[in-house]
Formats: C-alpha cells, sequence, structure tokens
C-alpha cells in the first residue's frame, strides 16, 4: 500500500495535570503534537504506511519530536532540520461550564521559516498516494503558505488525492495576510474538505443559514447541506465536502456527529452523545484520519467510511493527548453498536 504524506508543524504541548488551572501548576504534562503529525500518527496506528514532513530544529527538544513520531510508526524521511526552536502550545482543560484555553508561545519556531524549496516533494511523493495538509500550516507565515502550495502543486501535477481540514485558528494569521488572500488558491487544489461552519465562514464568507451552535444543543446536520454545497461549487475540482458538527453542551459534554456531501449524495451519520469528554484536543485530525483510511480502505462506500471517520473521533475523546490511539478493531467494534466500554479480558 502507498503511503499517506502529511505536511506541517508538531508543537510541545504543556498542559497542567488533572484539569488544574495555570495559576495552580506545578508542574505540566509534556506531550508532542499538531494537526497533520496527528493525522499521521492516527494512520500509523491503524496499520497505514504513512509519513509526516516538517522543519525541526537541530537541538534535544527536536529530537524528542521527532522520536514521538518514530515511536508511532511515522516515517520522516524528509524532514527538513533548521531554525531556532520548536513551537509550544500551553493547554489549560477545562471542565463542565469551564471552557477550555489554549496559550501559543510558537512565535519564530522552524516550521515558521521554512521556504519553497527546501522540501524536495518530487522525492517525498515518490511512493504516496495521498497529502493531506490544514488550514494552521498557510497561517503560520507567508514561507509556509509558499511550501503548502508547493506541495499541492507538485500532488496535483503527480495524481495524488490531496485533502485538506480548513482548520481556522484566530490566533495566527498575524503575518500581513488575511485567510481570504491565501486559503482559496490553496483549496482550489484539494479533492477531499473538511471543515465547520466556523472555517468556511472566516475562510470564505460561507456559512449555515438559521444555525446558533453557541447554544450547545444537538446540531442538525441538515442545516449544513449549503454550506457543504457551496464549497462543492465554489471548489470545481473538489469531489468531498465533508463537516464535522459538535453541539458543546458543557466542556465535558458534547455531542459529534459529521455529513459529507459528494456531488449527488447528502450523507450523515448517527450522533455520539460524549458525555464524559477525557481530551477533546485532536478530535478534528481524529476524524480526518479516520476519514483517510475509510475513504482508501471502503473505497466506493462514502457511508462507511464517515462512519468510521465520526466513531474514530468519538473514541478518541476518551484517550488523553493529541493523537487517537484507537485501533481499528476498537472503531469497528463501536459502529457495530457496541459502546459499552465493558473490559476486554
Amino acid at each position: 500500500m502507498k503511503k499517506v504524506v502529511t505536511f506541517g508543524e508538531i508543537m510541545l504541548r504543556l498542559s497542567p495535570p488533572e484539569h488544574l488551572r495555570f495559576s495552580q501548576a506545578n508542574s505540566f504534562d509534556v506531550i508532542y503534537g499538531g494537526g497533520e503529525s496527528n493525522v499521521a500518527s492516527s494512520l500509523a496506528n491503524f496499520g497505514m504506511p504513512s509519513e509526516f514532513v516538517t522543519r525541526l530544529p537541530k537541538n534535544d527538544i527536536g529530537q524528542c519530536a521527532l522520536g514521538e513520531l518514530r515511536k508511532r510508526g511515522v516515517k520522516t524521511d524528509h524532514i527538513a532540520f533548521g531554525g531556532e526552536r520548536l513551537g509550544i502550545y500551553f493547554l489549560e482543560t477545562g471542565a463542565v461550564s469551564r471552557g477550555s484555553k489554549v496559550v501559543y508561545d510558537r512565535a519564530h519556531s522552524a516550521i515558521s521559516t521554512i521556504e519553497k524549496g527546501m522540501i524536495d516533494w518530487e522525492e517525498v511523493f515518490e511512493d504516496a498516494q495521498w497529502f493531506h495538509w490544514t488550514g494552521i500550516t498557510p497561517a503560520i507565515s507567508q514561507g509556509a503558505a509558499d511550501a503548502t502550495k508547493e506541495a499541492i502543486e507538485v500532488a496535483n501535477k503527480l495524481g495524488l488525492t490531496v485533502s485538506t481540514d480548513l482548520n481556522y485558528r484566530t490566533k495566527l494569521w498575524k503575518y500581513g495576510k488575511e485567510p481570504g488572500e491565501i486559503m482559496p488558491d490553496l483549496v482550489a487544489g484539494c479533492d477531499i474538505i473538511l471543515g465547520n461552519e466556523e472555517d468556511a465562514e472566516k475562510h470564505f464568507g460561507i456559512h449555515p443559514a438559521d444555525v446558533d451552535v453557541t447554544k450547545g444543543d444537538t446540531v442538525d446536520s441538515d442545516a449544513y447541506r449549503s454550506v457543504c454545497e457551496q464549497l462543492y461549487e465554489r471548489f470545481p475540482k473538489s469531489k468531498k465536502i465533508i463537516t464535522t458538527l459538535r453541539g458543546s453542551i458543557s466542556a465535558s459534554h458534547n455531542t459529534w456527529s459529521g455529513v459529507l456531501y459528494n456531488g449527488e449524495e447528502f450523507l450523515d451519520t448517527d450522533t455520539y452523545d460524549i458525555t464524559h469528554i477525557v481530551d477533546r484536543v485532536g478530535g478534528g485530525d481524529s476524524f480526518m484520519a479516520g476519514l483517510i483510511y475509510g475513504l482508501i480502505n471502503f473505497d466506493g462506500n462514502d457511508q462507511k467510511a464517515l462512519d468510521f471517520a465520526v466513531a474514530a473521533s468519538c473514541l478518541k475523546h476518551t484517550i488523553f493527548g493529541d493523537v487517537n490511539l484507537a485501533t481499528v478493531e476498537e472503531v469497528e467494534k463501536l459502529m457495530g453498536g457496541d459502546a459499552s466500554g465493558r473490559v476486554s479480558r
């Protein structure tokens, strides 16, 4: 099987343990993760060959991030080395009515100084079938945006499937460009587009009619049909538009489902009621990894691929850290209706 390649930033995550606030913390849990590296790690955990491309500083912390990727079975053959530092983000995990909080410390990170021409994408994609990127990477710097565009153009030329998770981040886009100036040109080269209602609105001015996702009620999947149809029309190369639907009842209790539009069918899934969230960071990444796995392994069965993605990401909410460590067997068990959580002996 040919590999899936992802490109972006891996960061050092520092989190106070046991839902403590920053002001209460005397220590931090150490995790390495990032949108695209999480996808690569999840796919490797599903038994699929995957490779992550980035730029890392040539120091001990960069080596720790590299070691984490290798531990998960992710190929790292084409990582570029250089720059000053690894980006950091601090996560204060919320509970019940107190939302989680993220503080970034990623200015001047190694990936922010990447430039077009630093990665030999022809070589990277030599034995690949799929390339995945997210809207986080072009939000970091102009150089990162240029490198992303270069990768998409080579992937298109070689006939790879290209996917994106739009992933709008309000705390990024600080280098003088707005998302609307950068993202449309990049997304135009994509076959598979994943994004929620905020992503579509912030990047392209597209939003669902008559939906207030802040009320915390279960989201009506039909309300997002117009978003999918507008994205499909806006980007003619696209073959499938997917949206995750999160209803936030509290920081600890969410509902979770998804929809997929392939130009003919508008598919949805059962809604999972996640009542005791362990860690929601990486939920969208686990969905994307599940979707890529499903679209490759269940070729022609978009419904099964969507169901697998939603079930996989549901399980991610029960796992501490950025990466989904659920197995294919566990995902399929949940898909089959077994949510009992009984001990496996």
